[in-house]
Formats: structure tokens, C-alpha cells, sequence
């Protein structure tokens, strides 16, 4: 009894101390991620916005583009499901019983694929992969200052490797965006002038509040990119200082 109640107690030191209250609060910035994770949903469903305002030349070139975004946008969202849940499973060994990782570790668990062609490479493979291998681990760990250490110590540099593709990502989204932009309102500035205001005033109010909506959806979008850069930089920034604490081997 004495020994149980020395562990306890001991766990309860290293759970309450000042550093495992930083670990929590960092761990309480995962849901920050959900600018991230609804902009890669928004860019997975470009061509449906899309479609209506294109010419039958664009529509095949889009078509083929809708293609690699489905494919490639699976593994887009799966670094945001790592990333939280490294972040959550240092939160668990911190002293914070909420975060139930089992859904995520699944997840994880099948990998990501490398696309060039957006900027994730076999680098960024083989840190999401890492980092699955430690959450696992984990989740096997008692709450306890050490295993706190050895997590951040043994994923810093995969959770760098992952920050970094999220914010190349963000740039491809933003640049996405932007053309998406350029076809719905380059469409609809080429064609208003043509409507006929006796014959068609119905036609040309619902083009021009059209108009005004996706000047103002595409603003918008534009923001959530920004706040999402930010919010990337914030746990960064957090965990870095996290990393920097520990004892260094």
C-alpha cells in the first residue's frame, strides 16, 4: 500500500508541475487545426464550385485536376490528424485523461503516400509514419514527466517535418483559391455586361448578387488561410519552447 500510494503520489507531482501544466495547455491548441483541416476539404471539392463557369476546354483540364485533388487530398487531411494526435497524446502523458487516441492511431496507421507535385515528399512519409509509431507507443505509457520528455525529444523533428508540409499545403490551397477566383468572377465580370436589362433584369440581379456572394465567400476564404498560417506558426512556436525545456541527451 505504501508503495502504491508513493507512485501516486509522485504521479500527481509530475501531472500538477508548472512544465506538465504547459504540456496540457499546448496539447489544448489541437483544435486550432480545424482552420487547416476545412480549407483541404474546401480545396478536395474545387471542381464542384468550379464547374458551372467553365468552358468545355477548361472543363476537361479541371476534370483531370478534380482527379489528383481526390486522391491526394485523403493523405492531406491525415497530417492533421497526426499532428493532433501527437499533440494529444503528449496532453495524455501529461496528466490529461479527455484525449481517447485509439480512432486516430487507426487512422494513422495505414500512412500517407509522397505528391510531388504538391510538395509532400518521402521526407514527410517517413515523419508521419514516425510519428504513428510514437502516438502507438504512447498510448502504452503512464502519465509521468519522463514519458512526456521522451516524446517530445524522440518526435520533435517529425513534427517539424509534418508543420512544414501543412504550411506548403496551406500556400497550394491559397493559390488554388486564387485561380478558383479568377474563373468564377473572370466568368461572371465577362458576362453581366451582356445581359439585357429590359428583357432579362431577373437574370442580371441574380448574376450581380451572385457576383457580390463569391467576392465575399473568396475574402473569406482568403482570411481563414491566413488565420490558419498563424494558428500553425502558434503551435510551433509552443512546441519548440516545449523542446528547448527538456534535458537534452
Amino acid at each position: 500500500m505504501l508503495i502504491l500510494f508513493c507512485l501516486a503520489l509522485f504521479g500527481g507531482c509530475a501531472s500538477s508541475s508548472p512544465r506538465m501544466a504547459e504540456v496540457r495547455a499546448f496539447a489544448a491548441q489541437s483544435p486550432h487545426l480545424g482552420a487547416y483541416h476545412e480549407l483541404t476539404e474546401r480545396y478536395r471539392t474545387t471542381y464542384q464550385r468550379e464547374q458551372p463557369f467553365l468552358s468545355p476546354a477548361a472543363d476537361l483540364r479541371e476534370r483531370q485536376l478534380d482527379q489528383q485533388r481526390q486522391a491526394s487530398s485523403a493523405d492531406f487531411a491525415k497530417l492533421r490528424t497526426g499532428v493532433q494526435a501527437y499533440m494529444q497524446a503528449l496532453g495524455r502523458l501529461a496528466g490529461d485523461s479527455q484525449y481517447d487516441l485509439e480512432d486516430q492511431v487507426k487512422s494513422m496507421s495505414a500512412g500517407i503516400k509522397a505528391w510531388p507535385d504538391s510538395g509532400i515528399d518521402e521526407r514527410h512519409v517517413n515523419a508521419y509514419a514516425g510519428l504513428t509509431r510514437l502516438v502507438t507507443r504512447a498510448l502504452t505509457r503512464p502519465a509521468q514527466d519522463s514519458a512526456v520528455q521522451e516524446l517530445l525529444r524522440d518526435g520533435h523533428q517529425a513534427m517539424e517535418e509534418l508543420l512544414g508540409a501543412m504550411r506548403t499545403l496551406l500556400r497550394l490551397y491559397d493559390k488554388s483559391s486564387d485561380n478558383e477566383q479568377k474563373i468564377v468572377l473572370g466568368m461572371l465580370e465577362t458576362e453581366i455586361p451582356f445581359v439585357d436589362t429590359r428583357r432579362d433584369r431577373l437574370l442580371l440581379a441574380l448574376s450581380k448578387s451572385l457576383q457580390h456572394d463569391k467576392q465575399a465567400e473568396y475574402h473569406l476564404v482568403g482570411v481563414r488561410n491566413t488565420q490558419a498560417q498563424q494558428n500553425l506558426a502558434a503551435i510551433e512556436q509552443a512546441h519548440r519552447a516545449l523542446f528547448t525545456q527538456i534535458p537534452q541527451q
